[in-house]
């Protein structure tokens, strides 16, 4: 997820690779738009190694900040992920990535909003809309909910049935009109586009459908279990457009 990142324990960042890194974050804003993403895969593979969290006080030329729950994630080929969807549904079943992508996908652009104050305004994502996934499972009576997990191992995040099945909430494969990287959060992630950005869990692995909502990784931490911009988590930030 691109949200706050926990203390962890582990080794500071070394002066040498905190100036280089401060270097190339004041180098991105004026550096050529062919330069954006080496910036971002470097201050995304920094943040995940770095447990003082100052990489991810780093601003750079996407206007994103990088932040983990966990030390490290492994990455996912197309060979490797699968995206599983069960709990109370008719038929449950694995996706491969590339048969995500052979499903009909939808593009929204949106600004995007973190409960950190930061913003990215007008951000394209594409991706298969949650509703479509989920009507091809065949929800049951019982189900009210939805439980996304992911395959760093940690982050959880939830949706009531009506939330998930909005048309601007998907299993985003692209961002800003590129293939999602592992930095943010692919190959696939969830993109819940009214809501801050905590919701919009990264390296996701599956849905299971609930018969209540189970709060996420933030949420058991203080964090709104509904969302919406401007509406939640005690801010009063525009909605996202």
């Amino acid at each position: 997820m691109d949200e706050k990142r926990p203390e962890q324990r582990g080794a500071p960042v070394g002066r040498r690779i905190l100036l280089g890194t401060l270097g190339l974050g004041a180098a991105g804003v004026a550096a050529a738009p062919v330069l954006q993403g080496g910036l971002e895969s470097f201050l995304g593979a920094a943040a995940q190694k770095d447990p003082t969290g100052l990489t991810g006080l780093l601003p750079n030329g996407g206007g994103f900040r990088y932040y983990s729950v966990v030390s490290s994630v492994p990455e996912k080929t197309a060979a490797t992920f699968r995206f599983t969807v069960d709990g109370l549904v008719d038929r449950p079943r694995s996706y491969t990535l590339d048969e995500l992508r052979a499903l009909p996908q939808t593009r929204v652009v949106r600004d995007v909003q973190c409960v950190t104050g930061w913003r990215v305004p007008q951000t394209p994502f594409e991706g298969v809309t949650l509703s479509r996934i989920l009507d091809a499972a065949g929800v049951q009576a019982r189900g009210r909910a939805i439980r996304f997990t992911c395959f760093d191992g940690a982050y959880s995040e939830s949706l009531t049935l009506d939330q998930a099945r909005r048309d601007d909430v998907m299993v985003a494969l692209r961002m800003r009109d590129e293939p999602l990287s592992h930095t943010h959060g692919g190959p696939a992630r969830l993109y819940v586009a009214p809501m801050y950005f905590y919701k919009s869990a990264k390296w996701l692995s599956g849905i299971t459908v609930t018969p209540q909502v189970v709060p996420g990784y933030w949420e058991e931490r203080g964090y709104d279990i509904n969302a919406w911009v401007g509406r939640s988590n005690g801010r009063d930030d525009a909605p996202t457009v």
